[in-house]
């Protein structure tokens, strides 16, 4: 039997942005009926391959070297209406952040047909089931500020799949969700690659996803040298050690959140309590859906809670955000899982990390340039990114930047939502030991969102698991050596 044509040919590609290369000598083909994972470290160039198979490199980015062909066309010099058109009818991207790319404004239903090359009443029922979403929770009528994250990211991949495509690129398509899921996910991409002859191509840091699902893997090198592990040293003055009778920082009692109004609306936790003591990391684990973020975002004032209360050094503190002092804001800092949508795009990686050290504590110019540079290698990224865009870095190095604004807020309490999904297992355990020295350094209380348990093994003083319905307790425990909820 002969192989089929490719469908979509990269040759010697390399991308530069200014002075700065996103991608180096890329050669790939895509092949009808065949799974493509592209892997590589952190700041390889793995979404600007991608971005390039589908005719939109970032902002400023040039074609230094190399071709793209897709479809038999020179994707790259398509006049906008004959992109569009393919885009619209041959193409389906789904990118890193995918829940950024739907509309808050519609519901689910509607946000799948309206790409479907053609549909029935079954149509969104049967693309819920095929991207593991239940179709007897009333998912087709939400809007997407009532999902999960791991729920964003199926509806986006189910408005993909409605319009047929010949080729499917997804970036890092299993970022946020729980290991069963991932696995389904796999099995999923194999079966429409065969069923429906699509050239899937998707890159990826997980290794057991990659092994599961692909026939070709193209793994690309580093552009520039990587950066050394984050410095192991106090982000800011140091403060002692927590002793072992430390009152917790934060306290949460009786939480109950909802989402929804009306007969959609659903309740996501109930009579969770929770004590978080300074220098400890509490793990917050359970399947996509189970409300992993919403607890993390209603401690930061971001989706009051329906019942309960939530105090800070003993003061409870409102459930809107913009109700809190601005003390109590710098105090909790939220790092989100898709760091894309929480960067301001015409902003530079100064300007972003400069803004809180001008708001909390008056620093001049030169002294937020210093501090800057501070940040950067704390979080393990050469001082020179200062001067860079988001769209200049990689999802990793995107990361690593919303992570440093975090830090440079000297938070109490730092809430992580999946902040290692999207990174290779080098740099998450180098984020993992920022974490750890800003625990043991300056006593920084740290909510850790993440399906990975192997990441979170021999760190975490409490884990959380929010796999079972019904009221959860954490005891205020006051030793980093004791154990709540599961054993860490």
């Amino acid at each position: 039997m002969s192989t089929p044509s490719p469908a979509a040919t990269v040759t010697g590609l390399s991308v530069r942005v200014g002075d700065t290369p996103l991608l180096t000598d890329a050669t790939l083909a895509l092949v009808p009926g065949r799974v493509h994972a592209i892997t590589g470290p952190s700041g390889a160039g793995k979404t600007t391959l991608l971005s390039a198979l589908v005719g939109s490199l970032p902002s400023g980015a040039r074609v230094t070297s190399g071709s793209v062909h897709v479809l038999g066309e020179d994707i790259l010099a398509l006049p906008p209406d004959r992109l569009r058109g393919m885009r619209r009818h041959r193409l389906a991207f789904v990118g890193q952040d995918p829940g950024s790319g739907l509309d808050p404004r519609m519901r689910v239903a509607r946000l799948i047909t309206e790409t479907a090359d053609r549909h029935t009443r079954s149509t969104v029922p049967e693309l819920l089931r095929l991207v593991r979403l239940p179709t007897d929770q009333r998912i087709e009528r939400r809007r997407t500020s009532g999902l999960s994250g791991g729920q964003q990211r199926r509806v986006a991949l189910a408005r993909a799949l409605a319009r047929r495509p010949d080729i499917f690129l997804l970036d890092e398509p299993t970022a946020g969700l729980d290991p069963a899921l991932r696995d389904e996910i796999a099995d999923l991409l194999r079966a429409l690659a065969a069923r429906d002859h699509l050239a899937i191509a998707l890159t990826s840091h997980d290794s057991d996803f990659v092994a599961r699902c692909a026939d070709d893997i193209l793994e690309l090198a580093p552009v520039t040298p990587p950066a050394g592990p984050p410095a192991r040293r106090p982000v800011t003055d140091a403060a002692p050690r927590p002793t072992a009778d430390t009152e917790p920082v934060l306290t949460v009692r009786g939480l109950e959140t909802h989402h929804g109004t009306g007969a959609s609306r659903r309740l996501i936790l109930a009579g969770l309590d929770l004590g978080l003591a300074p220098g400890t990391l509490t793990a917050v684990v359970g399947p996509s859906g189970c409300g992993k973020t919403t607890l993390i975002r209603a401690l930061a004032g971001l989706h009051p809670p329906t019942r309960g209360a939530v105090s800070l050094d003993g003061a409870r503190l409102a459930g809107p955000y913009r109700r809190r002092t601005r003390d109590q804001r710098r105090r909790i800092q939220l790092i989100p899982q898709n760091p894309l949508g929480a960067l301001n795009p015409a902003h530079t990686v100064a300007t972003t990390l400069a803004r809180p050290l001008r708001l909390h504590f008056g620093l001049s110019p030169g002294q937020c340039d210093d501090r800057v540079a501070e940040l950067l290698t704390d979080v393990g990224l050469p001082p020179d990114h200062a001067r860079r865009h988001p769209h200049e870095l990689s999802g990793g190095q995107r990361q690593r930047v919303s992570i440093a604004r975090a830090l440079a807020a000297a938070p109490d309490v730092l809430l992580c939502d999946e902040v290692t999904s999207a990174l290779d297992a080098t740099t998450a355990a180098d984020i993992m030991s920022l974490l750890d020295t800003l625990r043991t350094e300056r006593g920084v209380a740290v909510v850790l969102v993440t399906h990975d348990h192997a990441l979170i093994s021999g760190r975490a003083d409490h884990i959380l698991d929010l796999t079972a319905p019904g009221p959860r307790h954490v005891p205020d425990t006051r030793s980093r050596s004791a154990t709540a909820g599961h054993p860490a």
